[in-house]
């Protein structure tokens, strides 16, 4: 057990991992001593990889997560193994509110491994296929030491595109006879993408997905997110699209490889390590890599600011008003907007 005069913060720099899932466990639940911990403890962060892996259900994202992290320990002759942080955002149970799929025991093999951190986050309902606390969680694992985190969202389809805001890597993963070989392309998150990764690649049908991945991603070049500045990253509009790059700026285009990989065999694992090893090289180099911790850094600030302003704004309240408000948007004697006018305003109903 951790003694509770134990300084957690410092314990977790030292490579406690008791005091690493209880600070983790402490920022999931927004207490006080969470949030005063990641203050002392984000000057030690910002070295990580940080690696997100979405797509649609059904694609094997946890097969990939478990072999990628098992490639990072044991990589090939000459390779230095990797300490590794897996945060995998599960959705929550309608009852208990708790992650029910929860990939720890889809990872049990990587259990015993002191190189290997593991933690299964329910959504609680949030969109994007990230829960609202997964930033920090992944500050702690940085600040921890860990070399690299991957992080595998809830693969909700039309809504992944969060994962942009946070990781260095993102990999959108595909998979043959999933009856849409374009659902990327629908759901919006194909523009997201710097390693296209199609999964399950001995099944039918594989080149058939692999030709329309390639066939959009022709369409969308050379509209990549390396040119966002740290304000547009904000809105999602400006998340996907930006205005062609000069040509002077075009050899610092980063054009997304279309890989195959047969996850539950190590197939196609290799090749994977090594585009998001290049990715990662192509970040420091075009200095995109210090472009997106800014734009990272000030997206995490503004939804700060916006949850603490509307906490504020609800305790400042008087008692009830909120729910007579909302009981007469109920009874449609008011719209939501008018509703929302009266509640800012002060103005009686």
């Amino acid at each position: 057990m951790i003694s509770s005069e134990l300084d957690i913060p410092q314990a977790v720099l030292g490579g406690n991992r008791l005091a690493l899932a209880r600070l983790i466990t402490q920022i999931e639940n927004g207490t006080p001593e969470g949030y005063d911990a990641l203050r002392r403890l984000f000057s030690h962060t910002g070295k990580a990889h940080l690696v997100g892996i979405t797509g649609a259900p059904g694609t094997g994202k946890s097969s990939l997560v478990n072999q990628l992290a098992h490639f990072y320990r044991n990589p090939t002759p000459g390779m230095t193994p990797a300490r590794v942080g897996i945060v995998a955002v599960d959705p929550s149970s309608p009852f208990s509110g708790g992650a029910i799929l929860g990939d720890r025991v889809r990872m049990r093999d990587l259990a015993g491994d002191p190189g290997v951190f593991i933690r299964s986050m329910a959504s609680r309902g949030s969109l994007g296929g990230l829960a609202a606390a997964t930033s920090g969680v992944v500050q702690a694992l940085d600040a921890a030491g860990f070399d690299v985190i991957l992080i595998e969202t809830v693969g909700a389809g039309q809504a992944e595109v969060e994962i942009a805001r946070l990781a260095h890597t993102t990999l959108v993963v595909e998979a043959p006879g999933l009856g849409d070989d374009i659902q990327a392309i629908k759901a919006g998150i194909l523009e997201i993408a710097d390693i296209l990764v199609i999964n399950k690649a001995d099944r039918p049908g594989v080149e058939n997905t692999e030709r329309a991945l390639r066939n959009m991603l022709q369409l969308a070049h050379p509209l990549r997110r390396d040119f966002l500045s740290p304000a547009d990253a904000v809105h999602h509009t400006d998340l996907v699209h930006k205005a062609i790059p000069s040509p002077g700026d075009e050899p610092n285009i980063w054009s997304p490889p279309v890989l195959r990989t047969v996850a539950t065999e190590g197939i196609g694992i290799q090749e994977l390590h090594s585009s998001i090893q290049n990715h990662r090289k192509h970040l420091s180099e075009s200095g995109e890599w210090q472009r997106r911790e800014q734009s990272r850094m000030e997206t995490e600030l503004s939804m700060i600011v916006q949850e603490r302003l509307m906490r504020r704004w609800r305790d400042g309240l008087p008692a009830g008003r909120y729910q007579s408000v909302l009981e007469a948007v109920y009874m449609r004697q008011i719209s939501p907007w008018q509703a929302a006018d009266r509640l800012i305003t002060g103005d009686e109903p």
